[in-house]
């Protein structure tokens, strides 16, 4: 069975959501029947590739929402909660925004090798917890190795227009489905979850996608619930 996710590096829920599925395939019987894909979007594509002065996350979110930079503290202390909660330690105050197109290119990249999940664990963790600066190519030529990929396949991955296209495709992908916020966890193209849900609600859709697949029950639509995602216009929530 098929689960596709579609995540952006930026989304702290994204990282959350990862480690609640991640959970619940550890109570799942037939994960060895799985295919997993991670696919790509972006939350704000706008981000100049190049910045001489790179905001705090704080700056960022509050400059982009018109709200208080002590609200958006607030809001990004709730997310610190509920990562802790994950089993994760976000550090907000080492955060270096950046525009996640070069990332996701090596993502792209690394699917072609069955590594995706790897590069996604290896970009989340970079970017939330360590600090580092993912519109910096020496550090994105770091982080692609650390995925598993050669030096000369990151290269390419930065370099060849047809990774930029396949990141489109996926966002393109994404909004013919009606996808319009990430974390989003689509199963067997009957299941949607979106946003770091329980991870009961993952065990419990797991379990009846599968189920269903495995008896050879199709849909044309698919039916999501959730929250607690990031969407396009900068609300996490």
């Amino acid at each position: 069975m098929k689960i596709e996710i579609w995540s952006d590096i930026q989304c702290p829920f994204c990282y959350i959501g990862k480690r609640h599925f991640e959970q619940a395939l550890d109570q799942f019987n037939h994960k060895d029947n799985l295919q997993i894909e991670w696919k790509s979007f972006q939350l704000d594509p706008t981000i100049p590739e190049a910045m001489e002065h790179i905001p705090t996350v704080y700056q960022y979110l509050a400059d982009r929402k018109g709200m208080p930079i002590e609200e958006s503290r607030m809001m990004h202390k709730n997310v610190t909660e509920m990562a802790q909660r994950a089993g994760l330690e976000y550090n907000f105050d080492h955060v270096l925004v950046a525009n996640s197109l070069r990332a996701h290119r090596i993502i792209q990249k690394a699917k072609e090798y069955g590594l995706d999940d790897m590069a996604e664990e290896v970009f989340f963790k970079a970017y939330f917890i360590d600090g580092k600066n993912l519109g910096d190519t020496v550090a994105l030529m770091e982080l692609g190795e650390q995925a598993g990929l050669t030096q000369e396949q990151v290269s390419d991955a930065l370099e060849n227009d047809l990774y930029a296209y396949a990141v489109n495709q996926d966002i393109k992908e994404a909004d013919s489905l009606g996808i319009r916020g990430v974390p989003f966890f689509v199963f067997d193209r009957k299941y949607g979850i979106s946003g770091a849900q329980p991870v009961e609600l993952f065990v419990k859709t797991l379990n009846q996608a599968y189920q269903e697949w495995d008896q050879g029950n199709t849909s044309e639509s698919i039916a999501h619930t959730g929250e607690n995602a990031c969407s396009i216009d900068g609300t996490c929530e």
